[in-house]
């Protein structure tokens, strides 16, 4: 029996080892490995960039006072002026063609002249800007076919830089080039240049990085950085000792195509991503992600330890060890990150562990017994508690599928979450919200009802439903009117500390709906569908700040234990006739029978 166990684990692990083999020098794991690096990148900002950091926006309200982007280039003699005593000045903006007016060019290129500290981007055209078609030599420059400069009386007035972005294949900027090669000679980077030229010590970098490939450390997204409108600056509402011995970069912040996703942020301005790079220049950080050969030996030591205490440990602490290794595996690479700015991917790992864990589990299940194995697979299918909880005590299976019944909907949306969250940090706006929550929640169980789903900052409940609830219409509305009157304590702490107005709107629908176990058989979630449902979400959609609005339907049935306000026939979207709503205006009392109930 212990022979033909191990020939089935060796030959079930041999499958996983090449599995892994093969997906580690694929690419099917690409996006969960860019997934991890980016989440480690926004858990790890400080969102403090260095303070000398100044981006001059080309802003919408720029473009409508000034007017349509490109500018005549005499626009920007007035704003060099005022950034005189800038330390150095970099624009992320090309100029490759020249104007219509020649005297504009001379103009411009004769303030430049008077400067020594600004920078005119150049670029270098390469194979493609996706690094799998760059011809990459080891330990070499990247070599460009061709160097696209400024016109020439502007390219002699002012020093240059190349703005080229280094896209990831899913066209993620994740990595900058420090120096490459050209015809026409080396061509540093605009950040590297402006780093070298504020004073940084930033020489180190090419000689340890030979191709000057270099992973970007994002620390401040765009609201993090000092950044002033173009317009402000050109008609001296900025005073000109702002600038004074500082980085100033300047560059398009408008609507446009001059931008792309970034770890941080899915559109974010390439003049910001050139803020980022200096700022990582100045700190002097430096990402560095781990070898193959370290990788490959922390799969190997996963795939032992799986194996070993599948094996060894009874099925529950067998998968308290995964959960426990997974942990390890996820915080100790984040743990890494944020201290050291090491990436070690766990894609792999994790691979190994669960692949090993569930191959070794389930020939070890199969050869204990095939009941085993039968409950094992069913470990993958979840329910609700509730409704385990019913099955338990009704000793019932719920099918997939569902019934027809009558149910009480409610839906329920935070008003002014948005601004609060521009001033909170992620931490904090997670508590806020789970307070909110909390409190939401704690009326809903009170009122017999069932959180179907939180989605962002708003919730589905569910009233009747799995379990038979009378008055369920009563219960929905005084859940509703329960959940305001909590609020008013929220809304005042909230806008003491932050000075934002945050609310509730509520609707509710009555009707009978589709309610049960809808999904697949990989997937299955306990929820209601149909047309009152979403005319339950619709009446919400319309409520107003602090507003309970309620159907006709149920009017009808609370209306001798709420006040309510008739607020007349609203159209809804999707529907070909319009809908009575109430407003819930104060509670009378509740229906004998639940006194009944709450006294028993």
């Amino acid at each position: 029996m212990k022979k033909t166990i191990w020939k089935l684990s060796f030959a079930l692990n041999l499958l996983v080892v090449l599995l892994c083999v093969a997906l580690f020098w694929g690419d099917a794991l690409d996006k969960l490995h860019y997934a991890v690096y980016d989440y480690d990148m926004k858990q790890s900002m400080t969102h403090a960039p260095h303070e000398d950091i100044i981006v001059i926006d080309i802003d919408q309200e720029s473009l409508d006072l000034i007017g349509t982007f490109p500018w005549p280039r005499d626009t920007y003699i007035p704003l060099l002026e005022a950034l005189a005593e800038a330390k150095v000045v970099g624009f992320d903006i090309t100029f490759t063609t020249k104007s219509e007016d020649p005297a504009i060019d001379e103009a411009f290129a004769a303030e430049l002249a008077k400067h020594d500290n600004i920078i005119i981007p150049s670029v270098v055209e390469l194979e493609s800007f996706f690094r799998k078609e760059t011809t990459v030599i080891k330990d070499q420059l990247i070599k460009g076919q061709a160097l696209i400069k400024p016109i020439p009386e502007i390219a002699s007035a002012a020093k240059t830089a190349h703005i080229n972005a280094a896209l990831d294949e899913d066209g993620v900027i994740r990595r900058t080039w420090l120096m490459l090669d050209s015809p026409e000679g080396k061509i540093p980077s605009l950040a590297y240049q402006m780093a070298e030229m504020y004073g940084a010590d930033v020489k180190h970098y090419l000689t340890d990085h030979p191709q000057t490939e270099l992973p970007i450390k994002f620390d401040g997204s765009t609201k993090d950085f000092m950044n002033i409108p173009f317009y402000m600056v050109l008609s001296g509402e900025v005073p000109p000792e702002t600038f004074k011995d500082r980085i100033v970069l300047i560059g398009n912040a408008a609507a446009g195509d001059d931008a792309h996703p970034t770890p941080i942020d899915n559109h974010m301005y390439l003049v910001y991503a050139h803020a980022n790079i200096i700022n990582q220049l100045l700190h002097d950080q430096t990402i560095t992600i781990a070898s193959d050969g370290l990788i490959l030996l922390l799969m190997l030591l996963v795939l032992l330890l799986t194996v070993w205490f599948t094996w060894r440990k009874k099925p529950p602490y067998s998968i308290g060890m995964v959960i426990a290794v997974s942990f390890l595996l996820l915080y100790g690479q984040w743990l890494l990150f944020d201290t050291k700015l090491v990436y070690l991917s766990p894609v792999l790992p994790l691979v190994t562990l669960f692949a090993a864990f569930f191959v070794n589990i389930a020939a070890k299940t199969y050869m204990e017994t095939r009941q085993k194995q039968f409950i094992t697979r069913q470990f993958g299918r979840y329910i609700s508690p509730e409704l385990v909880r019913e099955i338990a005590k009704r000793e019932v299976e719920l099918p997939l599928g569902g019934v027809n019944k009558e149910l009480s909907i409610l839906f329920l949306d935070i008003r002014g979450f948005t601004p609060l969250s521009e001033k909170l940090r992620p931490e904090e706006i997670v508590d806020l919200l789970n307070r909110m929550f909390d409190m939401i929640t704690t009326q809903v169980l009170h009122n017999h009802g069932t959180i179907d789903k939180f989605i962002g900052d708003a919730a589905m409940v569910l009233f009747n439903a799995p379990l038979d609830v009378p008055h369920h219409e009563y219960y929905a509305v005084k859940t509703a009117y329960d959940i305001q009157q909590g609020m008013e304590q929220v809304r005042r702490e909230i806008w003491e500390k932050y000075q934002v107005e945050v609310s509730i709107g509520i609707g509710i629908n009555t009707g009978e709906v589709v309610v049960g176990n809808i999904g697949s058989y990989l997937r299955v979630d306990y929820t209601a569908i149909g047309d009152h449902v979403n005319t339950a979400a619709r009446i919400e959609s319309n409520a107003a700040a602090n507003q309970i609005l309620v159907s006709e339907a149920t009017y009808e049935r609370t209306r001798s234990y709420f006040r309510y306000a008739s607020i007349g026939e609203k159209r809804m979207k999707g529907k070909a006739t319009s809908v009575h709503l109430f407003e819930v205006t104060g509670f009378i009392g509740a229906p004998d029978e639940v006194h009944v109930s709450a006294r028993l």
